[in-house]
């Protein structure tokens, strides 16, 4: 601590008497009654008598809260936010939310309100706010960071239905776990009318570095290659404007996408700048869709359909989006009760889909999210899916019309032309170099986005952004091929000091174990992948392990791996100096990660299934100590119900049919609480 930080705090030191004695003399001017709202109700006694006591109490609360008691009869609409922090009215921080995600949606709600309140309405608002992966890397918050989502969702699910009077839900969220699980409630609450509002990107500094760059800092300045002075100066600006999810297309953007894509949002909604009046506008007409949806009869159950799950990981694909969202999407589809979409779906896609944007962190420019939104954002890339007959098009959206009629509209419409103006007039930018058609994607050495490689490491499976791997690396038929020694780390703490330290050769394998859903609740790596990305021999360094990765990560990245190793995977019984070989076809999504020898013995991928059945699982490999135990609890909840190829959801049938299975079996061996064990019957 420095000294002046030391002097700071003795001059700050508190006393007992001021937590416990008050110099303000006007706490004692109390009242113990008050006067109540002026005016009436204007309930008939046949609406009392015939309704749950809880909707009668529901006008006092109202009226209590300072709505108009005249004004009692319009239709009531639920607002959901991921609002967090307190912010004054003219935007001065009291106290800081987690992220600029949320720190400036509380606007979203506001000019949603206000509009359902122009138009008759009666607005209610609530929220359950998120965390911000990017603020906890590196650390235990990362433990709850995927479980939070399933849990939001609850939350978020037992608001909408605490509000039984609710004619329609509108949910507002930005970032990595608030929007997916947004998204999951509204497509739970399948009788209701729901709109789902993106809470848009943040901008970036004119000088200087994105909140994903800026992310490897520590690693840089270890390496030497800038200095602290840098570091101090870049990390002031990153996030150049207060609200919005990273300029990058990680989780955040890719799920605001995939929310538009499934015909949540209205159209040209995801990635719009926090802050800026075209991103108010898009609240105001949300609620009139809102409204639009109530009178006209549409729920969430014919929005949310195959169709349009469908479009999402079509979509997902032409963006190269985050591999986050194939945790994300059949989690959506499940709260549906729609079909899961599975890892022969996504590859099945993916082969069929190009990657048409080019932005961060894939390139090969790598623009920023703003400029995908000024490009045309969504409708953009769906014309261009459209001509390529990818679309099912028939697929209902908010607006109350098809995914087909929106993008009739939006071909000709004013909106896109203006706007891909304006990214020429203020970036100097052709719009079509940032979403482009097939043929100028493949010219720029674009390729389709997820490879799903297996092998004697992987028999489930794994997952590589595969769009990202640096173009240099492939061959001539555009095949990423290295073979390396293993590193083996049991913790990401671990893995970061090797790199800091200048333990972390070019070649290298590093493979990162227990760090699984059952290791630390699937934790986000982003901080090894992004610490590669921006050190100069990292992209010659591959990475492996059971976690998962951020949306800004890129290179030969390999995560997902299953089993993972504390389940018994393959992967779980590598050592060090293994050697590993790890082939992406990026043209045609194939790929192989396999144990081809040890040292200086080679023996094959067939031969290395023969030495992995050989091997036991590591002695090291063990749960984080410090892994909670609600994440534990999601760890073996969601294992039960489909693991991460089915979402991570809990599936409550199968959980009570494992859940009473487990129990007669106790019982039978006498082993639950006041149990004994069945008897043989008689021969």
């Amino acid at each position: 601590m420095s000294l002046e930080r030391a002097e700071m705090n003795d001059a700050n030191e508190i006393g007992f008497e001021e937590l416990v004695a008050s110099a303000d003399e006007g706490i004692y001017g109390m009242r113990t009654r008050a006067m109540g709202p002026e005016g009436r109700l204007s309930l008939a006694a046949e609406e009392v008598v015939g309704s749950p006591s809880g909707n009668i109490f529901g006008y006092s609360q109202n009226a209590g809260m300072g709505w108009d008691p005249q004004r009692m009869d319009g239709g009531q609409f639920l607002i959901l936010s991921t609002l967090g922090g307190v912010r004054a009215p003219d935007g001065r921080p009291i106290a800081l939310g987690y992220h600029t995600g949320h720190w400036e949606v509380g606007l979203l709600v506001e000019a949603a309100a206000e509009e359902i309140q122009r138009r008759g309405g009666i607005p209610f608002a609530a929220h359950c706010s998120d965390p911000c992966d990017g603020r906890s890397q590196g650390t235990t918050g990362m433990f709850d960071s995927l479980p939070y989502r399933n849990d939001a969702a609850t939350v978020l699910g037992r608001l909408i239905r605490s509000l039984p009077t609710r004619r329609g839900v509108m949910g507002i969220g930005t970032c990595d776990k608030g929007l997916p699980a947004i998204l999951i409630a509204l497509a739970g609450a399948r009788t209701l009318p729901v709109v789902a509002v993106p809470g848009g990107v943040t901008l970036p500094p004119e000088r200087g570095e994105d909140a994903g760059k800026i992310q490897s800092v520590g690693t840089r300045l270890a390496h030497g290659e800038m200095t602290i002075d840098q570091v101090n100066d870049l990390g002031c600006r990153a996030c150049a404007t207060a609200g919005g999810g990273c300029q990058f297309l990680g989780t955040a953007a890719t799920t605001q996408v995939v929310g538009e894509a499934l015909g949540l949002s209205l159209p040209h909604a995801a990635l719009a700048p926090s802050g800026e009046a075209v991103w108010r506008d898009m609240a105001v007409r949300s609620g009139r869709a809102l409204m639009a949806l109530e009178r006209a009869g549409i729920t969430s159950s014919q929005i949310v359909t195959d169709e349009a799950l469908q479009n999402a990981m079509v979509v997902h694909a032409a963006f190269g989006g985050s591999t986050n969202l194939i945790l994300h999407i059949p989690a959506i589809a499940h709260a549906a009760g729609r079909r899961r979409p599975m890892v022969e779906d996504w590859d099945r896609i993916n082969q069929q889909v190009p990657r048409l944007v080019d932005v961060l962190p894939n390139g090969p420019v790598g623009h920023v999210t703003v400029r995908a939104f000024l490009a045309g954002g969504v409708p953009e890339v769906m014309l261009h899916l459209r001509r390529q007959g990818l679309l099912r098009e028939e697929a209902l959206t908010v607006t109350g019309r098809t995914v087909g009629e929106n993008l009739d509209w939006w071909e000709g419409s004013a909106r896109r032309q203006r706007f891909r103006t304006l990214l020429t007039e203020l970036d100097g930018v052709d719009p079509d170099d940032v979403i482009m058609d097939p043929q100028r994607a493949r010219s720029r050495g674009l390729t389709s986005t997820v490879c799903f490689p297996t092998g004697n490491l992987a028999p489930e499976g794994s997952v590589v952004k595969s769009t990202a791997i640096d173009r240099s690396l492939l061959s001539a038929d555009g095949v990423y091929r290295h073979r390396g020694p293993a590193r083996i780390f049991t913790t990401e703490k671990a893995a970061m000091a090797a790199i800091k330290e200048g333990r972390i050769e070019p070649g290298d394998v590093m493979v990162l174990l227990s760090c699984g859903p059952m290791g630390s609740g699937m934790e986000e790596i982003a901080q090894v992948t992004i610490a590669l990305k921006y050190v100069e021999f990292g992209r010659t360094v591959a990475v492996l392990t059971d976690a998962r990765f951020s949306g800004v990560s890129t290179g030969a990245c390999i995560g997902h791996i299953g089993p993972e190793a504390l389940a018994g995977g393959p992967v779980g019984k590598l050592i060090d100096g293994d050697v590993i070989e790890i082939e992406v076809d990026c043209e045609r999504l194939r790929g192989r990660i396999d144990l081809v020898g040890s040292g200086t013995d080679e023996f094959g991928p067939d031969a290395g299934s023969q030495v992995l059945v050989g091997r036991s699982p590591r002695a090291d490999l063990a749960a984080d100590a410090e892994l909670p135990d609600a994440t534990r609890l999601w760890a073996a909840l969601q294992n039960v119900g489909g693991g991460t190829w089915g979402g991570c959801v809990f599936d409550v049938d199968a959980i009570i049919e494992t859940l009473e299975a487990g129990q007669r079996a106790l019982a039978d061996a006498g082993r639950l609480p006041g149990a004994t064990a069945q008897p043989e019957a008689a021969a």
